[in-house]
This record gives structure tokens, C-alpha cells and sequence, in this order.
């Protein structure tokens, strides 16, 4: 929600949510976390699952394209945006493929929840290619100040989940993303500055002119 209070610009309202998103992910994985060990929780677990999984594989190749895409304002920057969401979307569309035809079944392994799949393992490595591309390079691509930061964060968040947390990466990953996010607070806040700044010297043009009227 504070994010939202730096939102200047209905462009910025998608880019404010994401710490939302993170923040429902995270709620749904705990309820997930403490029910799994009882039998008697069968449909709320596959439930939480499923919607675990939409959030991690499905709304994120679309939505952190979308949501870098409706701020920028230079053509060409925006240009490779549309591409990447296109990517994105495609990528979305295989992941809601495979979780409608294919098994999911998450277990508490190692202290984490491994969510355990039968998608194809030929598509594997390259659909985790496209998914870093699509989530992490609209970041560096973006004019926003900051955004370098918060896709350098995602970065190597990824590269030592992937390291020391192979097996739970769909779980840890998103844990350190959630906590990453507070950056997006921050590159609001900034915009926020220079959007009120250049409102005070066009307030200020505009009463010189008056004046001189």
C-alpha cells in the first residue's frame, strides 16, 4: 500500500502493485506451508498450489514487461518492451499449458516446498531462459531511474537461489524477490520528486507570464 501512495501517474499503477502481488504470493505459500503436513487439507493445498504457481510462472512474464512498458516514454526503448511482452505473453500461455495438463504436487523438503512437476523436461531449461529474459531485462532496458538497480537484485537473487537452492528455486526465488521489491518504493518516491519538481517550475513559468500580461 505505501507504494501506491507514491503513484503520481496512472502509467505507475501496474509497476506499484508488484509489491502486492509479492506480498499475496508469499500469504498463499505460508497457508500452503502450514497445511501440507495434514491430510486434511487436500483441496485448500491444490488450491494454494495452483495459484502459487499462476503467480510465479504465469502473471510475472506478462506482468513486469507490462508493467515497465506502460512508464517508458522512448520509442525505441518501448519498442523492444512490446517484444519482450510478447515473449512474455507466449511464455505465459506454455506455463498455463502445463499446469492445466500436467501434475503438480508441492512437498516440505529440506526445510522449503518443493513443488514437484512432470512438464517436459526438453522445454525445461529453455522456458527458464526465456522467464530470466522476460522478468529481469525490461529492468536494465527501462529509462527509469533505479530500475537498473532493482533488475541487478533480481539478478543475482536468481544466480544464488540457483546456486545454493536448486531444487526450491520457484519457492526461494520468490521469497527474495518479495523482499527486493521495497526498491520499487524507492524508484517511485524519486519520480515522485521530479514530477513535483518540474510542477513547481511550470507553476512558476506560468506565473511569470501571467505577470508580464
Amino acid at each position: 500500500m505505501v507504494t501506491l501512495k507514491e503513484v503520481h501517474k496512472p502509467s505507475q499503477l501496474v509497476f506499484a502493485c508488484i509489491p502486492l502481488f509479492f506480498g499475496a504470493q508469499q500469504i498463499v505459500e505460508g497457508c500452503l506451508w502450514l497445511t501440507l503436513p495434514g491430510v486434511n487439507f487436500v483441496n485448500f493445498q491444490k488450491i494454494a498450489t495452483y495459484c502459487y504457481l499462476i503467480m510465479a510462472q504465469v502473471l510475472w512474464p506478462t506482468l513486469i514487461p507490462v508493467s515497465v512498458l506502460l512508464m517508458e516514454n522512448n520509442r525505441k526503448r518501448k519498442l523492444i518492451l512490446h517484444v519482450l511482452l510478447g515473449v512474455g505473453i507466449s511464455l505465459s500461455l506454455y506455463y498455463a499449458f502445463c499446469l492445466v495438463s500436467f501434475h503438480v504436487k508441492p512437498e516440505i523438503m529440506g526445510y522449503h516446498i518443493l513443488y514437484k512437476t512432470d512438464f517436459p523436461d526438453s522445454f525445461a531449461m529453455a522456458a527458464f531462459i526465456v522467464y530470466l529474459i522476460v522478468t529481469i531485462t525490461p529492468l536494465f532496458i527501462s529509462g527509469i531511474k533505479r530500475t537498473h538497480l532493482l533488475g541487478l537484485l533480481m539478478f543475482l537473487s536468481c544466480l544464488i537461489t540457483g546456486l545454493f537452492f536448486t531444487q526450491y528455486l520457484i519457492s526461494v526465488w520468490c521469497f527474495f524477490a518479495a523482499l527486493i521489491s521495497i526498491v520499487i518504493f524507492l524508484i517511485l518516491r524519486d519520480s515522485k520528486k521530479v514530477f513535483n519538481i518540474k510542477k513547481i517550475e511550470l507553476l512558476k513559468i506560468s506565473s511569470v507570464i501571467h505577470s508580464h500580461k
